[in-house]
């Protein structure tokens, strides 16, 4: 299981929305998106490698994700029920669909969810 921080996850985040891009073009979409300076994002692209999140393409260090967001939300939530609810998913799930929070859209599209899942 790859553990990502947030600043990784903000690399992963680009490549997810733009597919195969240069360590530069990351460099430079990062300095506008978050202000980092060059050396930041290059330090965290090599960290997405050494955790094979990343693969570096040459010429020109190309970065491409290797794991999907769909992944690495999965993992995350798996981590967070865990965490915070002893591994229960339903007591997760017991937490989460409460409907002081989510409005009768939510609750009907979630019903459609389960209903699937039958």
């Amino acid at each position: 299981m790859i553990k990502l921080f947030d600043s990784e996850l903000k690399v992963m985040e680009e490549l997810w929305k733009r597919g195969v891009l240069t360590a530069g073009q990351l460099a430079k979409i990062l300095k506008e998106e978050t202000g980092w300076n060059r050396n930041t994002t290059y330090t965290v692209i090599k960290k997405c490698i050494k955790k094979n999140a990343i693969e570096r393409i040459e010429p020109n260090f190309k970065c491409r994700a290797l794991i999907t967001k769909e992944e690495v939300q999965e993992m995350e939530t798996v981590k967070l029920i865990d965490k915070m609810f002893e591994g229960s998913n339903e007591m997760f799930f017991s937490a989460f669909i409460n409907e002081k929070n989510l409005s009768k859209d939510e609750i009907n599209k979630l019903k459609k969810i389960v209903d699937k899942l039958k």
